[in-house]
Order: structure tokens, then sequence, then C-alpha cells
């Protein structure tokens, strides 16, 4: 079955310790137990590492410039949340539906009221120091209060026009993790 990779290892195997010799045998190594041993614990663990721990995500949209900027690139910490819940000013990555994510930041938490006033962010009718806003915004938004089992996120990036911009009210279920960088 693995003749020809017989063939291509044994063709360029050397019994010389030269660095040209040590690449031919990693890039064609012997097919042994230990080798199929090595693929399967590799393979396994990758699996475990990506399907429960980090998600590899791809930024691809403005709202979060200045902090994260578009056609960047960080892993999904999924562990973030596991023993604790999230807390205002996180950045979080939120499951939009089937294999869409926002990369957004917690402003308000349950029970909490927000309200945008001249671009200015207001939680329970106290002005918010947001040091990350880079961009001036005119938005304005009615007061409304964050139901139980929800959080209120927006994006930095807040230049974009109101109705252009995805945010508002989620429930806590939908975050999948905070990002690793």
């Amino acid at each position: 079955m693995f003749k020809w990779w017989h063939k291509i290892a044994s063709a360029h195997r050397s019994d010389d310790s030269t660095a040209r010799g040590e690449i031919i045998e990693f890039l064609f190594p012997k097919l042994s137990k230990g080798f199929f041993i090595r693929m399967t614990v590799v393979a396994a663990a990758t699996g475990i590492i990506f399907g429960f721990f980090l998600m590899p995500c791809v930024i691809d949209g403005a709202s979060m410039r200045p902090t994260y900027e578009s056609h960047g690139f960080t892993f999904c910490k999924k562990w973030s949340y596991w023993f604790s819940s999230p807390q205002k000013g996180d950045i979080v990555i939120i499951n939009y539906g089937g294999r869409s994510y926002l990369l957004k930041r917690i402003v308000a938490l349950a029970g909490d009221t927000v309200e945008f006033r001249r671009g200015i962010l207001y939680v329970n009718g106290e002005k918010q120091s947001e040091p990350y806003i880079r961009y001036a915004s005119d938005w304005d938004l009615p007061p409304r209060t964050v139901a139980p089992g929800n959080c209120y996120v927006v994006g930095d990036n807040r230049s974009q026009r109101i109705h252009e911009h995805i945010f508002g009210q989620i429930s806590l279920k939908r975050i999948t993790g905070q990002p690793l960088f």
C-alpha cells in the first residue's frame, strides 16, 4: 500500500548526518509503528486543542478599530467564561449565527440602562469614560434596560452611522469566548 512512500523515503535516505539528510528524513520519515503513534497523538491533541480550547478567528470588519484592525487574526479563548461571567469592558467573541462571529465590547450587564446622547455612552445615567474610543460619534439612542441573562455589546469604532453598526443586547449564551491577543 505504501510502496511509493518507501521508494521515495529510501531513495533519499542517507547514512550521513548532514543537514540535507536530516531534512530529507524529516520530509520522508520511515513508515513505522512509532510514526503512526506520533501522528495519532498529534492529530488527537490538535483536535482537542482546536475543538475545545481555541478557535481561529479572522477579523473582517472595522467595527473594533483601533483596538483590532480589519483583516487581522486571533484565536478565541473558549475557556474564558467557564468559571466566571463576562464583565463590563470585556472584549468578547459572539456567535452571530452559524459560522459567523462578531468581535464586540461589553458596555452594560443585566439590569443596567444604556443610552447614547450625541455620541456619548451613558450607563445607568452616568457618562462612561471610554479611552479606547478614537473616532467621533453622533449616535443618539434612547434609554433601554438590559434584560436578565443578557449583556449589551458595542464596537469601539463608533464613527460609523448607527444604522450601519451591529450592536445591542445579546444573550450571554451566545458568547463564545475572548480573543487570545
